[in-house]
């Protein structure tokens, strides 16, 4: 089945980036890209009561502008792509990223979003950009892929996946992971950092489980023991040169919280490697 994937951008160089290194991982794929804009006007903000309206001569102006800088892009993109297996679509809208994320999530049935992890304003102080990690948060309709700035595309061939065995696996929610190990015949490197001497019953249960979900793929299993959970999936990334981290964000999970603002600037490999979200389908 073709994949559809949306690649929201601010035409900056990082969200460029984040656009080419998903044309590469899906390079073999038959693909709808829908590339996404969302502008604001000066002088207005979507909370308030009186918003621009098309016609009016702020909005036109920045829809115009929008629509010029997407006319730059596709030239840009066209210098380098000539896939016959994929397709482009632009959307300009006025909106807020997020709000607009996952209009066009429900409108197209999108499959995945990949972008940058900062934008045009991104500070070095910052690793994630705030407007990733709002995605990587509130998007729970389809899997989120956050691409370091200034990455450049290598297949993957060792995917970290950090687990806590707290939550049960769905099948489904861990396809997009399958999808990509399968694309590029990556390993999937299961970690989980040990705070008991042994998993429970019901930790045995889920590792069963992930082990069943698990079965055709190269996978291997690992405990590390006395650390923190940041810098010990930091630490095993650094050590073999993992090429990408999956996870699945569940709520009241170990992970629940692994993309908040504080933790995430600390865990510094997050700025080297793309980072996957995958979500709690119901």
């Amino acid at each position: 089945m073709d994949k559809r994937i949306l690649l929201p951008t601010d035409f900056s160089k990082n969200a460029l980036n984040a656009i080419r290194y998903a044309l590469e991982l899906y390079k073999d794929q038959t693909c709808d890209f829908y590339l996404l804009n969302a502008y604001l006007v000066n002088g207005y903000s979507i909370d308030k009561f009186f918003v621009p309206e098309p016609g009016d001569q702020a909005y036109e102006n920045a829809r115009h502008t929008s629509e010029k800088r997407f006319e730059k892009l596709m030239d840009i993109l066209a210098l380098n792509q000539d896939n016959p297996k994929h397709r482009f679509h632009t959307i300009s809208t006025f909106n807020s990223l997020l709000f607009a994320i996952k209009s066009t999530i429900a409108k197209y049935d999108i499959d995945m979003v990949i972008m940058g992890t900062k934008g045009a304003t991104g500070s070095e102080s910052v690793v994630f950009g705030t407007n990733a990690v709002d995605v990587m948060e509130k998007v729970t309709e389809c899997p989120v892929m956050a691409i370091p700035q200034e990455l450049r595309f290598k297949a993957p061939k060792e995917i970290v996946f950090p687990t806590d065995y707290k939550t049960n696996f769905k099948r489904r929610e861990l396809n997009y992971l399958l999808e990509i190990a399968s694309f590029h015949h990556a390993a999937i490197r299961v970690l989980h950092i040990e705070k008991e001497l042994k998993l429970n019953r019901e930790q045995m249960s889920n590792k069963e489980l992930l082990e069943s979900i698990l079965e055709g793929t190269d996978h291997s299993y690992h405990t590390l023991r006395d650390l923190k959970v940041k810098s010990g999936i930091s630490a095993f990334v650094e050590s073999r040169e993992s090429d990408m981290i999956a996870f699945v964000n569940k709520k009241h999970s170990l992970f629940g919280s692994i993309l908040s603002n504080p933790l995430v600037k600390e865990m510094g490999y997050h700025s080297k490697i793309p980072v996957l979200t995958l979500h709690d389908v119901i």
